[in-house]
């Protein structure tokens, strides 16, 4: 076996690795968040929030073991979902600029979102990108 393949098989083995505990601590995440609302008998849209992005993350682990590949829209999706679960649980507290800026960060993702979208459809990587 030569050096390329041996690295290459190290790397790979490496990567499931760190994702196999990216997705099980994502899980524990999950499955303490729950246990919350059901110690506390109360659902908030921040715990919705938080485990949507907790989905989200876990989603992201699977496409990626499933495809071998990783769209970029799903972390900003993350993002997006992150930074709402911020205005929401902190709006007592935010000032005029920083809600602004935090608005303004949501509409740069958005924004950002539709023009990789845009390019996938305009511009597709061929049979590799029917996924994404």
């Amino acid at each position: 076996m030569n050096s390329k393949k041996i690295g290459h098989k190290a790397l790979s083995f490496v990567e499931h690795i760190g994702l196999f505990t990216i997705a099980l601590l994502t899980v524990i995440a999950m499955g303490i968040e729950v246990w919350v609302v059901i110690k506390n008998a109360t659902v908030t849209l921040a715990d919705l929030l938080l485990l949507f992005i907790y989905l989200e993350v876990f989603a992201m682990v699977s496409l990626y073991l499933k495809s071998g590949r990783l769209p970029v829209r799903m972390p900003l999706y993350i993002a997006v979902v992150a930074l709402a679960r911020y205005i929401i649980l902190d709006m007592k507290n935010l000032d005029t600029e920083r809600m602004l800026g935090l608005s303004g960060a949501i509409l740069i993702i958005a924004i950002a979102i539709l023009v990789i979208r845009f390019g996938h459809v305009k511009f597709p990587y061929g049979n590799s990108d029917r996924n994404s």
